[in-house]
C-alpha cells in the first residue's frame, strides 16, 4: 500500500507549502481517522480518511474542481444526441474526466461548477443542504415589491410550491427591470415558473453564484481551476 507523510499529502492536495501543513498538524487540525495527527505520522493513500478542521481531505491526485461560465445557447451535457452544442467543447482537454454538478437550461448562462469528486457533488445537491444559488434575472414586465413578496413566500407550480430565500429588484424602467434572487432548490426551469407565474417572464437568466463560489469576471465560454479555499469553503457548504 503506497504511504506517505501527512504533511506531505497535504500539501499534494493543496494545502500549501509542506511548512504549512506542518502548522496544521502541530495546530491540531488534522486527523487520521479520527485520531489528531503529529508529525511523524504516515498515511494510506487510498484507504486514510484525513480531514482538516472537520472537512474531508480528497487526497486523490486525480480529483479536479472546475468553474465554467456556460454561454447561453449551450446544453448541461458532455454529449447531445440531438446534435446541440454542448459544454465538453469548452472543458480543458488535458486531465481527468469532469462532470457538471447540477444544471442549467440552454437558454441561461452563467456559472457552472464541474468535478470529478462524486460525493462532494452528491452533497452538493442533495435537498438536505439547502445549497444557495444566486441568480439575475431580466425580466419582460416591471416588477413591483408586491410580486417580490409573492415569489419570497411561494408560488404554487405544477410540481410544488417554490419560492426565493431572498429576492430584490435591482432595475425597473418602463416594460422592463431586473430581479436579483437566491434559490435553495433546483428544479427545472424553477426561476423562469416562479417569474413566470407572478407575470414578470424572464428574457434572461445568468447565474452568479453557487453556495460559496462566485462567477466574478470570468468570460463566457471560460473555465478555471477552483482555488483550494474554495473547494474547502465547498465542502463546508455541503454540510
Amino acid at each position: 500500500m503506497p504511504t506517505e507523510r501527512v504533511q506531505r499529502a497535504l500539501a499534494r492536495a493543496g494545502f500549501g507549502s509542506r511548512r504549512s501543513c506542518e502548522e496544521l498538524i502541530v495546530q491540531g487540525r488534522v486527523k487520521v481517522d479520527g485520531i489528531v495527527a503529529t508529525l511523524g505520522d504516515k498515511i494510506d493513500v487510498e484507504t486514510s480518511r484525513v480531514t482538516v478542521d472537520g472537512l474531508d481531505v480528497n487526497l486523490d491526485p486525480n480529483v479536479r474542481y472546475l468553474a465554467l461560465h456556460k454561454p447561453a445557447g449551450v446544453v448541461t451535457t458532455l454529449r447531445d444526441p440531438q446534435g446541440r452544442a454542448d459544454i465538453r467543447a469548452l472543458l480543458p482537454a488535458d486531465g481527468p474526466r469532469v462532470f457538471p454538478v447540477g444544471r442549467l437550461d440552454r437558454d441561461s448562462e452563467g456559472l457552472l461548477l464541474l468535478t470529478n469528486d462524486g460525493e462532494l457533488a452528491n452533497r452538493l445537491l442533495h435537498p438536505r443542504h439547502a445549497v444557495e444559488k444566486e441568480y439575475l434575472a431580466e425580466v419582460d414586465g416591471r416588477p413591483t415589491a408586491k410580486q417580490l413578496a409573492r415569489v419570497r413566500s411561494g408560488v404554487e407550480l405544477e410540481d410544488g410550491i417554490a419560492r426565493a430565500k431572498s429576492a430584490r429588484i435591482v432595475a425597473a424602467a418602463g416594460g422592463k427591470g431586473a430581479v436579483r434572487l437566491v434559490m435553495t432548490e433546483g428544479r427545472k426551469r424553477e426561476v423562469r415558473r416562479l417569474l413566470r407565474a407572478v407575470g414578470l417572464p424572464v428574457t434572461r437568466l445568468i447565474r452568479l453564484r453557487m453556495g460559496p463560489i462566485r462567477l466574478g469576471d470570468l468570460p463566457p465560454g471560460a473555465t478555471r481551476e477552483l482555488s483550494r479555499e474554495e473547494i474547502q469553503a465547498l465542502g463546508r457548504a455541503g454540510r
